[in-house]
């Protein structure tokens, strides 16, 4: 039980404080201002859970690596196109607006899979990674997948907020150039793995 702790607090630490500031941050700050906060929640926990624990797999038992630079690529021109998504716009009727915030499977898929793509070979991947060799892999996935939605859900928090003060147009325009950002970081991060 001891170890179990150890790997629970560690990785939570380790994880909470590398996600500070990451583009899952920006991600979950501009989700939060196109969907509902609990179904945003939902997918980036669902995305972590399953991210971390393929990294505690590795780390702990393959010791083998992802062709991240690759997936990076395809996260990253997959946030272009949300980011171009974003500007065009999507105008609803009320009756499909209440059916959208009725039916919130749409959006956890889409915040799982973008968050999937763009954990995979993040520096919270890593770390939990490398921590999994040093600690047991059930306190480690806990730990850092608990720790990684935690600051997600701060960012959230500070989305919400600024939502209710800012006028649509302007957080029209701020979703699409966040989700341009954290497109062209992952595309930044493949071509430098793959030069």
């Amino acid at each position: 039980m001891e170890g179990f702790l150890v790997a629970l607090v560690v990785s939570f630490g380790v994880i909470f404080v590398a996600e500070l500031g990451d583009k899952s941050q920006l991600m979950a700050l501009t989700f939060a201002t196109r969907f509902r906060t609990v179904p945003v929640l939902i997918g980036i926990t669902v995305a972590t859970a399953v991210v971390h624990l393929a990294s505690v797999a590795i780390g702990y038992g393959l010791g083998a690596a992802l062709p991240t630079e690759w997936i990076s690529l395809v996260a990253g021109l997959a946030f272009l196109g949300f980011g171009a998504w974003t500007l065009r716009g999507d105008t609803l009727t009320e009756e499909e607006k209440r059916k959208a915030e009725k039916n919130s499977k749409s959006a956890i898929v889409a915040v799982s899979i973008a968050f999937f793509l763009a954990e995979l070979g993040d520096k919270t991947m890593l770390a939990t990674i490398t921590l999994a060799t040093q600690y047991g892999w059930f306190g480690t996935w806990l730990g850092s997948t608990i720790g990684m939605v935690a600051a997600d859900a701060l960012a959230i928090l500070v989305g919400r907020m600024l939502g209710r003060k800012l006028p649509e147009k302007t957080i029209k325009y701020g979703a699409a150039a966040l989700f341009a950002i954290c497109g062209l970081w992952l595309i930044l991060e493949a071509v430098t793995q793959l030069t």
